[in-house]
C-alpha cells in the first residue's frame, strides 16, 4: 500500500450513489469529490484556475505555467488537488524551505532538506468560489502535511485582505514578508504542522 493510499483524507468522498443502468446494474462512475496530489500533466488545468483567479485581482499569478510544472516534476508530494467528477476545481502547490522566513528565492526554489512547506497558492475555480472549499481544502492539506516526517511548518504570503481568511485556517502573521512582487507587498504567515501528537495518531498516519 503506498503511503498516500493511507491517508483518510485523500482518498475519494462519495458524495452520492453510483448511477445504475436501465437493467439495474450499476455502471463506472468517477469518484464525485476526490482529494489527489497533482502531476505535472494537471499543470494546464492549473493554471487556468489561478490565471482567473489572479490576473483580475492583481495583474499577475504567483505561478507561471513554467513554474507549476517545475514543481509539480519536483514535488508533486507537496500539492493537492480536489477533483469532482474528474475535473481539477481548487488546488494548493507548496514546495521545502529550510529558512525561518521567506525570501525573494523562495518563490522558484525546493529545497529538499528543507521543513517548511511554502505554500505558494490556493485556488478555487470561478463557479464553485463562496462555497468554503478553499477552507475545506486548506484543512484537508494541513492534516495531509501532519503526515509528512519532514514538515514542521506551513508558511506562505498574502496581501493583507486575505490575512482574516488564512486567520481562520489557523495561520498566526509573522509580519511584514521579505519578498516583493513588482509593487505589491505581502504578510508572511505560518502554521505548526508538529505538535498534534494525539491527532496524528488518531488519523491514520
Amino acid at each position: 500500500m503506498s503511503a498516500l493510499s493511507a491517508l483518510p483524507f485523500l482518498k475519494p468522498v462519495h458524495l452520492r450513489s453510483p448511477r445504475s443502468s436501465p437493467g439495474g446494474q450499476r455502471r463506472h462512475t468517477l469518484p464525485a469529490s476526490e482529494f489527489r496530489c497533482l502531476s505535472p500533466e494537471d499543470a494546464v488545468s492549473v493554471f487556468e484556475i489561478e490565471r482567473e483567479a489572479f490576473i483580475s485581482v492583481s495583474g499577475d499569478c504567483p505561478l507561471h505555467l513554467d513554474e507549476i510544472r517545475h514543481f509539480l516534476n519536483l514535488c508533486p508530494e507537496l500539492s493537492l488537488g480536489w477533483f469532482e467528477e474528474g475535473r481539477l476545481v481548487a488546488f494548493i502547490i507548496g514546495s521545502l524551505w529550510d529558512q525561518e522566513r521567506l525570501s525573494q528565492a523562495a518563490l522558484t526554489l525546493h529545497k529538499p532538506q528543507g521543513s517548511a512547506v511554502h505554500i505558494h497558492v490556493l485556488a478555487v475555480h470561478r463557479t464553485v468560489r463562496q462555497q468554503g472549499k478553499g477552507s475545506i481544502l486548506m484543512w484537508r492539506y494541513l492534516q495531509y502535511l501532519r503526515c509528512l516526517p519532514f514538515a514542521r511548518r506551513a508558511l506562505l504570503m498574502c496581501e493583507d485582505f486575505l490575512v482574516p481568511f488564512y486567520q481562520k485556517c489557523g495561520f498566526e502573521a509573522l509580519g511584514p514578508c521579505q519578498v516583493t512582487v513588482g509593487e505589491l507587498a505581502f504578510v508572511e504567515m505560518q502554521h505548526p504542522v508538529r505538535g498534534h501528537a494525539f491527532m496524528r495518531r488518531n488519523s491514520g498516519c
